[in-house]
């Protein structure tokens, strides 16, 4: 292996943050569009309905980072068989997930909407936002398996056109659906789901071609082979579905404290984080095959290398997205905000300079979860990704509101993350004592 770590680094970032900002926008848009053409009470069905994405994208990229994770290791080693039977038990374990998702949009919308928190004024939009959602899964999680192996495949490049791909597709669909066709918020969704699709369909030249090197192969189910992967999946899926329960925890905690207002407001500042986030998950998720198969050859040098230059990464882009939300965050808010509500407003502009203080640490603590996870070690990964995701933040959101209000919940995300921060520096140092 010759040390170009720098070259590979950039190489593998550079792709995959393109990549899921790109996929991110799947959601920004529909943000953006439907603030335009339904207004507040959109954003607010918007916003209650989108947690339920989260987990079927987390879902997806445990099984996709998982397997890709053992996949790339097996072929570092030169162990094709394995490698393919890693695949061909990380496409059963989709199957699966994605079947209960579909039937869970059949014949539990309704209920699963309830369980929301809907009201009666935004109750049909929020159901059919989340049912198409629902029905959509088995795209979405196809995708993202296959996106996970043809990146650990050689090939970034073109993982990152059907990511972009994809969300280009999206922005446009949302416009055509929701403004000329008069769709709605099924336009919206409708959009988004067709999203994967358009993905996949980019990335089959890579099999029409046969540029790839894995295939499905004749395997019984491994339990043991599909435990192994969603363990090193794990963070991911925690990563993504924190998301989800910490929206549906603030919505609820917003609802009490200013009603749809509120939460249309939230629904600003989580779906902007969800973008910045987006770029270091692409850090995380570029350096994943580059970790795995620096540590399949036990090259530790080529590990650190790749480890700073993410963190130094990192640290560069939250100093300058942090600088532009302080300055322009009433502009910000303003773009989502097409009915001049003065309170949305209000709300949305010193909620976005409060929550965004936490980026760099939540940065920080992505990253050092998937160098976890390439390497191996997933004790610190799901701990850390435990942490920011549920053991701390959820307390730290009532217990917050409680004494602060609603600046209590703004300052809840970045006071776990900081947290969170701390507890992984102490993992990563732990661990090096150990190697």
């Amino acid at each position: 292996m010759k040390p170009g770590y720098f070259r590979d680094f950039a190489r593998y970032t550079s792709l995959n943050v393109l990549g899921m900002v790109g996929l991110s926008c799947y959601i920004l848009a529909d943000t953006f569009f439907v603030s335009k053409g339904l207004g507040t009470s959109g954003l607010a069905a918007l916003n209650l309905a989108i947690p339920v994405y989260s987990f079927i994208h987390g879902c997806g990229l445990m099984i996709g980072m998982g397997g890709g994770t053992h996949y790339s290791i097996h072929k570092s080693r030169g162990e094709d068989e394995a490698a393919n039977k890693v695949f061909t038990n990380a496409a059963m374990l989709v199957a699966v997930f994605a079947s209960l998702f579909f039937l869970a949009g059949l014949f539990l919308s309704e209920t699963i909407t309830t369980l929301l928190g809907a009201d009666e004024a935004v109750f049909e939009m929020t159901r059919t936002y989340l049912q198409v959602i629902l029905l959509f899964a088995p795209a979405f999680m196809l995708n993202n398996l296959i996106l996970c192996f043809v990146r650990n495949d050689g090939a970034p490049g073109l993982a990152m056109a059907g990511m972009i791909g994809g969300s280009l597709s999206n922005i446009v669909l949302d416009w055509v659906f929701i403004f000329p066709c008069g769709m709605g918020i099924f336009g919206a969704v409708f959009a988004t789901g067709l999203a994967p699709v358009i993905s996949l369909l980019i990335l089959s030249p890579h099999f029409i071609f046969r540029r790839n090197r894995f295939r499905p192969v004749r395997t019984a189910p491994s339990l043991g082979r599909m435990a192994g992967i969603m363990g090193s999946g794990v963070p991911s899926l925690v990563t993504e579905v924190s998301s989800g329960v910490v929206m549906i925890v603030f919505n609820s905690i917003i609802l009490s404290l200013e009603g749809n207002t509120g939460v249309a407001a939230y629904g600003v500042i989580a779906n902007l984080s969800l973008v910045v986030v987006s770029v270091y998950t692409g850090i995380a998720q570029g350096i994943q095959p580059l970790l795995s198969r620096y540590f399949g050859l036990s090259d530790r040098k080529g590990s650190a290398r790749t480890l700073q230059y993410a963190l130094i990464l990192m640290a560069a882009f939250s100093g300058i997205v942090y600088t532009v939300i302080f300055v322009f965050a009433s502009p910000i808010a303003g773009i989502f905000n097409s009915e001049g509500n003065p309170l949305l407003q209000q709300i949305a502009a010193e909620g976005l300079r409060l929550y965004f203080t936490a980026i760099p640490f939540a940065g920080f603590n992505i990253i050092l979860s998937i160098f976890f996870t390439s390497s191996e070690r997933p004790r610190p990964a799901s701990a850390v990704s435990l942490l920011r995701g549920f053991i701390v933040i959820i307390p730290m959101a009532f217990l917050l509101s409680a004494l602060f209000g609603l600046n209590g919940v703004w300052c809840a995300f970045p006071a776990t993350e900081m947290i969170v921060a701390a507890a992984a520096l102490l993992f990563f140092l732990l661990s090096r004592k150990k190697a």
